[in-house]
């Protein structure tokens, strides 16, 4: 595996993006292929092709977020340039601001940010209970790692949270703009996410947490279910009326917990759900995930899912779990923490994590790092880019949002091209070896 990963986008990637953006063409609107195995892990870990109607993807390959159809302080311009193949819209946002119908008159997201290649939207699920249900502050108890998921306290505060909302047709939420109720069910969000035009969409699914007991985490897995049959229901009725439009795939996602038996069954039923002739083109793997746990649940629901449709891991992008993520047959990847961080000064690394506010780069005329082939690191010193975070000017988000994304795009073509050079286990070897031991110091 070439050291230098970190030095220049993937070719293929960048021929694929400039090809159909020139051309203007769509490629087969629907599919993959494998092209490359593991041979570890059961051969779950692949590269491949993801066909869509403005493009392919080739996988394993990490989808930065644009949450209300940007990616924080970037143009899609520069995306691009980034060997970004695909991005990620937000169907919650977007449906609040500036409104899905908006949207669809501008011909869909793509157009309205002018990106020219694929494009997801997820259901708007997550955010609808995160951030507009008064669900946040579970979330906050089970993301901060101290809350024990066994507490019948925390279980009962849990589903306590969830009955407040949500009901076997939707959920019932507040805008966080400015308080206005709605409410989301799956045929709401099929149809927002139509109007959004992406190329790969996600069913309409029910948020839970590790806090929530297994008890619930089975009744909400039923409601996931019934949610997801109606998904594909209106996706046939809505592709049908709208047969003008090119073809968006409808993925599943698959919940379950950290419990076995409800990962496999659920894989196992959306595999082989069918409504009308519809099936599913894809799977996407979410819900409460425990990190030291990642690799197993993700081996769980793609040994049952099958070969033939690819699989999208929700909301990961550490260096570790990716890796994690790939071997287990995760294909694709999103997550909005490579931006996030960026913009509270926190640099990636092949040597773990740094902040750039630190007094000891005030006079560092180096790059962020040395090597690395993006925009930021052959332009700008750490005292230079010290200095913007210091000032607070804008530009300082731009330049560490390029070198964050540019860090976790290559990682995974990198993790691609050793799966097909054959060397997935020295490079991650290497890799990981190097950044966790930076990071711990």
């Amino acid at each position: 595996m070439n050291a230098n990963w970190l030095q220049a986008p993937s070719p293929d990637a960048v021929a694929a993006f400039d090809a159909t953006a020139a051309s203007g063409a769509h490629s087969p609107d629907r599919g993959f292929e494998i092209n490359a195995r593991l041979h570890t892990n059961g051969g779950l870990g692949r590269t491949g092709i993801i066909r869509t109607a403005h493009g392919d993807i080739r996988t394993p390959a990490f989808i930065p977020v644009g949450t209300k159809a940007n990616v924080k302080a970037l143009t899609p311009e520069m995306v691009r340039s980034l060997g970004a193949q695909a991005v990620l819209a937000n169907a919650y946002h977007l449906y609040l601001q500036p409104g899905s119908d908006i949207i669809d008159e501008a011909g869909g997201f793509a157009a309205f940010m002018n990106w020219a290649g694929p494009t997801y939207t997820d259901s708007g699920g997550f955010q609808v209970l995160s951030l507009g249900a008064g669900f946040k502050k579970v979330l906050s108890q089970e993301f901060s790692g101290q809350a024990d998921p066994n507490d019948p306290a925390l279980n009962a505060q849990a589903i306590k949270a969830s009955n407040a909302v949500v009901d076997d047709d939707g959920v019932v939420f507040s805008s966080h703009i400015d308080g206005s109720k709605h409410r989301f069910n799956p045929e709401v969000s099929m149809g927002i996410q139509h109007q959004l035009g992406s190329d790969i969409m996600f069913a309409f699914d029910e948020l839970t947490s590790l806090l929530h007991p297994r008890s619930y985490q089975v009744e909400s897995l039923e409601r996931t279910h019934a949610w997801a049959a109606r998904c594909l229901a209106e996706h046939k009725r809505l592709t049908e009326q709208r047969a003008g439009k090119p073809y968006q795939q409808l993925w599943g996602v698959i919940q379950g917990a950290r419990w076995e038996d409800l990962r496999r069954q659920a894989a196992r039923t959306m595999a082989r759900m069918e409504v009308d002739g519809q099936r599913f083109d894809g799977f996407g793997v979410g819900g409460a995930l425990e990190k030291e746990n990642l690799g197993t649940i993700v081996s769980w629901v793609c040994e049952e899912l099958g070969e033939d449709r690819p699989r999208h891991l929700l909301g990961i992008s550490e260096p570790e779990d990716l890796f994690e993520g790939v071997a287990a047959g995760a294909d694709t990847f999103d997550c909005v923490n490579p931006s996030r961080v960026a913009r509270n000064a926190a640099i990636y690394t092949p040597d773990g994590r740094f902040n750039i506010t630190n007094a000891r780069f005030k006079r560092d005329f180096t790059p962020l790092v040395d090597g690395c082939g993006c925009y930021t690191c052959t332009h700008y010193t750490r005292a230079y880019m010290h200095h913007l975070f210091k000032a607070k000017e804008i530009l300082s988000a731009t330049l560490a949002t390029i070198h964050n994304e540019w860090f976790t795009l290559r990682l995974v073509d990198g993790i691609r091209a050793s799966i097909e050079d054959g060397c997935f286990d020295e490079f991650r070897s290497d890799m990981l070896g190097r950044y966790l031991a930076g990071r711990r110091h």
